[in-house]
């Protein structure tokens, strides 16, 4: 049989993961998330997709994540008509997220919409909305972990727990072999792969003897100092104490499942410890308001050790779920924390926190996650002297703090030893669901050592392969690829347009006089006319 594999996701970067398999008998995704970081790569999400949903006969997922997770609605509004296999906790999630995403893009556009029409401009339309979003939810079939189900006609799968989030999982793939001569083709798809010492999760599981693996590479290149339960909450307890001596608001942009829960956990726990001291956290995130009651319903599934339904009670945590109790939270100058989404700070009512804080000295913010090219919160990380928050130029004069502790990702080490504790690998070793440092980190770490060099690829967005050869074979997608591959890993105009823009303002600060501006402002149109 046939099988080939098009990587139509999370290729040289880490959202949008998405892979098409097909053979002769049918066409099955494992995967349907959206695009995050910059505009260009995001259009993705409002073009059609790379195949005919309605073609599709099944859709195989890893986990709740919006970059997992998030075109699914899409995928259903535009014909997909067959099952979309998950685990239960996975399926309670998606069943909060992405109505939430659908409301969202709604409200977002709507927005836009009265910008656009005050500037004459035409409106523009949801990716989905949040009816789209529940008639998705129809489609979901509960799977069971380390138990084989029919996938599609002559493919079965078996969910392992990827140790990542709550209901996460490392999907294998068998294809039966037609001639019945020969053995059935085996591919492991890793998902998102957790680290060691996580809070809420157990140590990832996986089966051996596979022809492929198909691995994300977050942090491929990363090597994170040994991290146990208590060093990282000692980390988090530093933060929040040279936050609290700062004497402003404390805003924790995260992921508004499983960070916010970790990180919720551990500021009570130290709080009851007396190793910070006692303030408000406000959770400002109806999604996360509602993920905390599906960690609360699945507490007996969680790793052991932590008390979680005691802790996620607590008179601590304040939960602000309309948008009035949110906009109180201004009301407080003081020390206090503030969780929102989202964790790369580009959606979501965050946003709003950081315009009122950023340019304070006395705030902080602390970056927990992964931070994607081309998002406000990569921009933070990189030490931006300021940013535009719809549409504002705000000066960034708040501490900038990050913390790895709470990755939900393994690093590097991690993930070369969770790819060698697969072998024997036959055929080969995909690496996706990375930027490219991290892609020739992990490359580097696993070559030769796991795995032949030769035996490592790293394909781009559109990639096909055939799987059944002896060793992997690329087909020829020119003619069907959506985006350059340098369109794919760098910054895109619109980056550079706002930081053309700052630019143009901190001159214009700067200038001596208004002599000095008047010069700027001749040079600009001398500069725009050259190119009409």
């Amino acid at each position: 049989m046939s099988v080939t594999l098009r990587f139509c996701g999370a290729s040289r970067t880490v959202t949008g993961s998405c892979y098409l398999f097909e053979t002769k008998a049918g066409r099955m995704l494992v995967d349907c998330g959206l695009f995050q970081g910059p505009k260009t790569l995001k259009a993705l999400n409002y073009s059609r997709f790379p195949f005919h949903p309605a073609d599709i006969d099944t859709v195989l997922l890893t986990h709740a994540h919006i970059d997992h997770s998030g075109l699914l609605p899409k995928l259903v509004r535009e014909g997909f008509r067959g099952r979309i296999l998950a685990t239960r906790g996975t399926i309670d999630l998606c069943s909060y997220m992405l109505p939430d995403a659908g409301s969202i893009q709604e409200s977002e556009v709507e927005a836009l919409n009265r910008r656009n029409a005050a500037r004459g401009r035409a409106e523009v339309s949801p990716i989905y909305t949040q009816a789209d979003a529940f008639a998705a939810l129809d489609h979901f079939h509960a799977v069971e972990y380390e138990t084989w189900v029919p996938a599609m006609t002559g493919a079965r799968a078996r969910y392992w727990n990827a140790g990542h989030l709550l209901g996460s999982a490392s999907i294998e793939i068998e294809f039966a072999d037609e001639g019945g001569a020969g053995k059935p083709l085996r591919v492991l798809l890793s998902g998102d792969i957790g680290p060691d010492a996580k809070l809420l999760q157990p140590d990832p599981e996986a089966p051996t003897g596979l022809d492929y693996i198909v691995c994300e590479s977050t942090y491929g290149d990363r090597d994170r100092p040994p991290v146990t339960r208590e060093s990282r909450r000692q980390v988090l307890a530093a933060e929040v104490r040279e936050a609290q001596a700062a004497g402003g608001a404390l805003l924790i942009p995260a992921f508004a499942v499983e960070r916010t829960q970790e990180l919720i956990v551990d500021l009570v726990d130290l709080m009851e410890r007396g190793d910070i001291p006692a303030a408000p956290i406000f959770l400002d995130s109806p999604l996360a308001i509602r993920a905390t009651e599906v960690f609360r319903a699945h507490a007996e599934t969680l790793e052991p050790g932590a008390d979680v339904n005691r802790l996620l009670s607590s008179p601590h945590l304040r939960c602000t779920e309309t948008v009035e109790e949110s906009k109180s939270i201004a009301r407080f100058t003081g020390f206090h924390i503030v969780i929102a989404a989202s964790g790369m700070c580009d959606a979501g009512r965050i946003r709003h926190h950081l315009k009122r804080w950023l340019w304070q000295a006395n705030a902080t913010v602390l970056l927990s996650g992964f931070q994607a090219q081309g998002t406000l919160g990569r921009f933070l990380d990189g030490g931006a002297k300021a940013v535009r928050i719809q549409g504002e130029e705000i000066k960034v004069k708040a501490r900038i703090r990050r913390i790895d502790e709470y990755s939900g990702h393994a690093d590097g080490p991690e993930l070369a030893r969770w790819i060698a504790a697969r072998r024997p690998i036959r055929r080969g070793v995909f690496l996706q669901h990375g930027e490219q440092p991290a892609l020739e980190g992990l490359s580097e770490r696993i070559a030769e050592r796991t795995v032949p060099a030769a035996q490592v690829f790293i394909p781009i967005l559109d990639d096909v392969y055939e799987l059944t050869t002896k060793a992997p074979t690329p087909l020829d997608v020119t003619l069907r690829r959506r985006l350059e591959p340098a369109a794919v890993v760098n910054l895109d105009w619109h980056n550079d347009m706002s930081k053309l823009i700052l630019d143009i303002d901190a001159a214009m600060d700067a200038a001596a006089d208004d002599r000095a501006r008047g010069v700027i402002v001749r040079r600009l149109k001398r500069a725009l006319e050259a190119n009409q």
